[in-house]
């Protein structure tokens, strides 16, 4: 069982940084395909990042390109997401997921466990 703990989430007003961080246990995290997601009020959840096993491999919703970057320190069992630049439809909760049986993966349902979560809120 993979445990997924969210932190760094805040208020910030549009314009700043803000750096989240996921620790994970429970499995070889250097074999977890590891995702940031997030949830605004209303909305579905949708897809932010994500970074393959070794970190070489990434991919971003259009909507965060050139603002966010996700990167994992697999020595310490953790992914980020830095978030630069934040807008107001940035709002959200943003929660971390985990895979086992993917070296990379994509969308909701190829992930198999989820932190709990962490809310971001930028002002405008």
């Amino acid at each position: 069982q993979v445990q997924l703990v969210e932190s760094g989430g805040g208020l910030v007003q549009a314009g700043d940084s803000l750096r989240l961080s996921c620790a994970a246990s429970g499995h070889t995290f250097s074999k977890l395909a590891m995702g940031w997601f997030r949830q605004a009020p209303g909305k579905e959840r949708e897809s932010v990042a994500g970074i393959s096993w070794t970190g070489i491999t990434t991919h971003y919703a259009d909507s965060v390109k050139g603002r966010f970057t996700i990167s994992r320190d697999n020595a310490k069992n953790a992914v980020y997401l830095q978030m630069n630049s934040l807008k107001a439809e940035d709002t959200a909760v943003y929660y971390c997921a985990a895979d086992p049986r993917r070296s990379i993966a994509h969308v909701e349902y190829e992930y198999a466990y989820w932190g709990q979560g962490t809310q971001v809120t930028v002002s405008s």
